[in-house]
């Protein structure tokens, strides 16, 4: 069953050195969706260490949960985020949502 559209939940502003943290979750797809996060239409890695961006954030990103949490947010963070779930029957994507830091 393909996914329906993810429920995101993005901060609409975080001070800077705060933690954020940013949700997406659907239930109809099966099977299990996995989520990935995109800032400005570019995708998050999900691993902060290995982007090859050079982007100083850390952040943590479950693609079992599509929880994505800023351990310590910095300028660079501000943007439009926007979610996908994916499984093998297709995908679903929620509205891009600012966050401001």
């Amino acid at each position: 069953v393909k996914p329906m559209t993810p429920r995101c939940s993005v901060p609409k502003a975080v001070p800077v050195g705060k933690s954020a943290s940013l949700h997406c979750h659907e239930n109809e797809g099966f099977p299990k969706s996995t989520y990935s996060w995109y800032r400005n239409s570019e995708p998050l890695s999900p691993d902060s260490k290995s982007s090859t961006k050079p982007h100083n954030s850390s952040y943590t990103l479950n693609p079992a949960t599509g929880t994505l949490v800023f351990h310590a947010v910095h300028k660079g963070d501000t943007g439009r985020y926007s979610c996908i779930a994916t499984n093998e029957a297709g995908f679903a994507k929620c509205e891009e949502q600012e966050m401001e830091v």
